[in-house]
């Protein structure tokens, strides 16, 4: 970007030339010619200014303003993310119809996107996102699980948005202003580590919209408190298949007549949920203060901050799970009649209707060094307490290498679950002068430790979730171009009595414009 800067100025450095080098009119007849033009200067180049002695972690995108004082605007931001990576994929994965693989090297386009902000005026906002994630050969496309081709462009958000005064903002439609944790709100260009746990998003497309939702919110900050509160539609599951009637709930046993099916005690997402999401963080910033305009809380400053912040969020839907006890017991007509009414079977079948109830307590630190080297430090941390209905556990992978719709295939781990889970992570931006001054090093690394009650072994003793990741980051221009490179431990749960750990290896490349 700054290459392109030079040749702009030098282009209008040697227009300003050729401009003053026009032809000079022939004068009337009987005046004295004037003395010709003394020569052109030489033009002047530019010199080369010093490289920046901090990156800028998130700068105005494409800016353009409709009025001189700038307050009336127009902002694009656009980035991809690209990933080249090898996998030991999980026991019994497919990579096409009826082909098991075990591993693989495979690309993916793992996100894709695009930002329109406008200000009408300092108290009116409108911004729209759009965009396409988790794009593979074998998944992601228009039908995700089995499908690679033609996925769905689709609206992220499409906000409005108004200034009540310096302590309240008021905006509405399909946002992403959650509550739970920084990082359930968190920016997707500048992560810490190779991308987010995905824990932090734990109802994700399930009654979201890839974690955004209809709604309203509150947002704001009053001294050295920054806020969020949000209402939001729950969004239908639409879920298909076995999770769609009570059946789902129980597992069935005997043939014919002798058939019966009797429920397991495991929560699922209820497909007549409708009832609103009520979420909320708070932040105390003890350091500098950060930006609030959009709700995309920096991973990383790279150095060019000071920030230090204790928060805490919940997240809350009324009967949003629902389950059937091993007390109810359905037999061979109550089968066939639970499976002729289909999901209004659910107003018939006696379950157990819960709440999901999740809470988090979170803290980040991130500080220069030393200035003159341009070393920093990054470091986060979350604690979360699910509450899901019980033994819900549900597993998900990033850009799934398996194709399918066997939810422990390809790179799936658990995900969520009703539990509790810990994830920690920490980097170090390296002295600018180890590769010279347009690269910077920072390596990290990330610990999840998650405990979920419905995966337990076979003599009931509860098996935790533990996943490793190890890298760096090399910044090209900030987390405008950088590169990552990524080493993940990860655990298997094919046989929940004995994890096998997996190993992906994965580079991403990402530019923001």
């Amino acid at each position: 970007m700054q290459n392109t800067r030079y040749a702009l100025a030098l282009s209008a450095l040697l227009s300003a030339a050729g401009a003053s080098a026009q032809v000079t009119p022939t004068p009337p007849p009987g005046t004295t010619p004037p003395a010709p033009a003394p020569a052109a200067p030489a033009p002047v180049v530019a010199a080369t200014p010093a490289p920046p002695s901090e990156s800028v972690p998130y700068g105005a995108g494409m800016k353009f303003n409709l009025s001189p004082d700038g307050t009336k605007y127009v902002r694009f931001l656009t980035w991809h993310q690209v990933w080249a990576r090898y996998t030991e994929n999980n026991t019994g994965t497919l990579r096409a119809p009826g082909k098991p693989q075990s591993d693989q090297i495979d690309f993916a386009l793992r996100r894709s996107r695009l930002i329109v902000l406008s200000q009408l005026n300092p108290r009116f906002l409108v911004y729209t996102h759009i965009g396409i994630n988790n794009q593979t050969a074998v998944s992601g496309g228009f039908a995700p699980a089995v499908d690679g081709k033609k996925p769905q462009l689709f609206v992220h958000e499409a906000v409005v948005e108004y200034k009540v005064n310096k302590y309240l903002n008021l905006g509405a439609g399909m946002h992403y202003q959650n509550g739970l944790s920084r990082m359930t709100r968190s920016s997707t260009i500048n992560y810490l580590t190779l991308d987010a746990p995905l824990t932090n998003w734990p109802t994700i497309e399930a009654i979201d919209q890839f974690v955004r939702g209809i709604g309203v919110y509150g947002k704001g900050r009053v001294g050295k408190l920054d806020y969020v509160l949000s209402v939001n539609e729950s969004f239908l599951t639409n879920q298909t298949g076995a999770f769609s009637t009570p059946l789902g709930l129980g597992a069935t046993t005997g043939t014919g007549a002798a058939a019966v099916n009797r429920g397991t005690n495991v929560a699922q997402y209820n497909p007549q949920g409708t009832n609103h999401v009520y979420q909320g963080y708070f932040s105390y910033e003890f350091l500098d203060q950060e930006a609030n305009l959009l709700p995309f809380n920096v991973g990383t400053y790279l150095g060019s901050k000071r920030v230090f912040n204790i928060g805490a969020g919940f997240f809350y839907n009324k009967d949003g799970m629902v389950s059937r006890s091993s007390n109810s017991v359905l037999d061979a007509a109550g089968i066939a009649a639970t499976t002729a009414a289909g999901t209004s079977a659910f107003n018939t079948v006696p379950v157990d209707k819960h709440d999901i109830a999740l809470f988090s307590a979170d803290v980040f630190f991130d500080t220069p060094i030393n200035k003159e080297t341009g070393t920093a430090f990054t470091a986060y941390a979350v604690y979360y307490n699910y509450n899901m209905g019980p033994n819900h556990t549900r597993f998900i992978g990033a850009s799934n290498t398996g194709w399918g719709t066997d939810a422990r295939r390809g790179n799936a781990v658990p995900h969520s679950g009703t539990g509790n889970v810990g994830y920690v992570q920490a980097g170090y931006l390296l002295p600018k002068s180890l590769l010279g001054p347009k690269l910077r090093v920072q390596p990290y690394a990330s610990h999840l430790l998650a405990g979920y009650e419905g995966l337990r072994k076979s003599d009931g003793e509860q098996q935790n979730v533990n996943i490793f990741d190890a890298g760096a980051n090399f910044y090209i221009d900030g987390h405008n171009a950088k590169f990552t490179i990524n080493y993940r431990a990860r655990p298997d749960f094919t046989d929940v009595n004995n994890l096998d750990y997996k190993p992906e290896i994965t580079l991403q490349t990402q530019v923001a414009l």
